[in-house]
């Protein structure tokens, strides 16, 4: 099998940094794929008038099935692995200029409360499932942190303050990445089978789904609305990494005392998410009324098209081989964390009159 070495500046003919010139292969797959799942929306809308799936869950599946026929190399990878994290936070970060203050304020401190406890609960819960199924203490709060919180994105941030090993942090990651995929595609199903209006779908979404974008995803079919208060809602549960994250590096730093153990472990700003901070700043912004109306149309679009192109990535990095290793009972405590997620969801919407 040849191989084919990596461009060079040289050769693109452009005065490129090499890092940038190295994740081009894998960005323009990312948006080949992100352009065939839009085109596939357009076929359903051409053929029933209605776009059953989005264009986000399609990008994830797309590639997915891909990732299932053809392993992409380390030319591909530097390229996805940047669309489906740096792509993925920029957007992230970027929708904060197209959610109004009065959004948030909008949600009510009751939502707000149910929100945060519904975290707690969930991870309280995850985590003596994963115990009564005989996963070990890290392996059950990191599939416990990552249902409840925000998938890959609250692993990678645990994993390091509860000393986890690595075998534990893919299978984990694994898992929610199926998984993720799995929730995404259920929310619209069940919040028409309950019955639920654009605002009750979203915060369903904002509840249950793991990554930001997938809130996106689960939420368009329901419309703008529902994106909206998923989005938020989804913030919420965000932001609550940071306190999650001291109380577990406190309860591990007991567990370091009693074991003898002084390994250093990282501070609590380096937890903080960069693109949660410029989120909060330009949403901020947007309330203050300092953001010109005529840009956030183009803005929007790019929030979409770089979304598209992480889902895609996502997508692509889904790993069979190390969801089929991890096994059997780390799929069901898994599952059964993401059902009780959602259990507790529909609880507190239906306590919260939001329906």
């Amino acid at each position: 099998m040849s191989h084919t070495p990596p461009l060079s500046p040289a050769v693109t003919g452009f005065s490129l940094p090499l890092g940038w010139v190295r994740v081009l292969p894998g960005v323009a797959l990312c948006g080949a794929v992100a352009a065939s799942a839009m085109g596939l929306q357009w076929l359903e809308l051409s053929l029933v008038g209605f776009a059953w799936v989005e264009a986000l869950v399609l990008a994830i599946l797309t590639g997915a099935a891909i990732r299932l026929l053809w392993r992409p190399g380390p030319y591909w990878m530097a390229g996805i692995r940047f669309s489906a994290k740096t792509l993925l936070e920029i957007a992230i970060a970027l929708l904060g200029a197209t959610v109004s203050g009065a959004a948030v304020m909008a949600l009510g401190p009751w939502l707000l409360l149910g929100i945060m406890a519904v975290v707690a609960l969930a991870i309280v819960g995850g985590y003596l499932i994963g115990r009564a199924f005989g996963l070990p203490h890290a392996m059950a709060l990191l599939v416990a942190c990552g249902n409840a919180i925000c998938g890959n994105s609250a692993i990678a941030a645990v994993a390091p303050v509860i000393k986890a090993e690595g075998e534990d942090v893919a299978a984990a990651i694994g898992f929610t990445a199926v998984l993720g995929i799995a929730v995404v595609l259920l929310v619209p199903v069940v919040g028409a089978m309950l019955g639920y209006q654009a605002t009750g779908i979203g915060v369903l979404a904002g509840m249950t789904v793991y990554a930001v974008p997938q809130v996106l995803a689960a939420a368009a079919p329901a419309g703008s609305a529902a994106i909206q208060t998923g989005a938020v809602v989804k913030l919420v549960r965000v932001l609550m990494l940071g306190p999650v994250t001291l109380v577990l590096g406190l309860m591990q730093a007991k567990r370091d005392r009693e074991k003898g153990d002084t390994r250093t472990r990282p501070g609590f700003w380096q937890l903080v998410p960069w693109f949660i901070i410029v989120f909060l700043g330009l949403l901020g912004l947007r309330s203050l009324g300092m953001i010109p109306g005529p840009v956030l149309v183009p803005l929007d679009h790019a929030v979409t098209a770089m979304t598209l192109m992480a889902m895609a990535g996502l997508g692509l990095m889904v790993d069979p081989a190390a969801v089929a290793k991890a096994g059997v009972r780390v799929a069901s405590v898994a599952a059964l964390s993401a059902l009780m997620i959602g259990v507790m969801a529909v609880v507190a919407i239906t306590i919260l009159g939001m329906a």
